[in-house]
């Protein structure tokens, strides 16, 4: 059945924010928000699913077999030895 509805702009630019994201049509999401509401019904997400959602999972791209872990760290430790070099004119011990 087709149903059209009127949404805010901002209601409207928020959830296709939301359909790029989480890489869903606009309809799978009303229909699934919809049935929560009516049927009373949680879609139990697994904590796997909740740190991807939070961004957790995949934030890190790098090489190497850690997952990007090791060059994310070395390139953290950069950063911070040239702040220090930044701010005190020398290298860190």
């Amino acid at each position: 059945m087709t149903t059209t509805v009127r949404l805010p702009l901002r209601v409207e630019q928020a959830l296709a924010t939301y359909c790029v994201e989480a890489r869903r049509t606009k309809s799978e999401v009303i229909v699934e928000l919809l049935e929560q509401r009516f049927m009373g019904t949680q879609a139990e997400r697994t904590p796997y699913e909740l740190a991807q959602e939070a961004g957790f999972i995949g934030c890190l791209s790098g090489k190497g077999t850690s997952g990007g872990k090791a060059s994310a760290a070395g390139t953290a430790k950069q950063r911070v030895a040239a702040a220090i070099q930044r701010k005190h004119g020398k290298k860190p011990a």
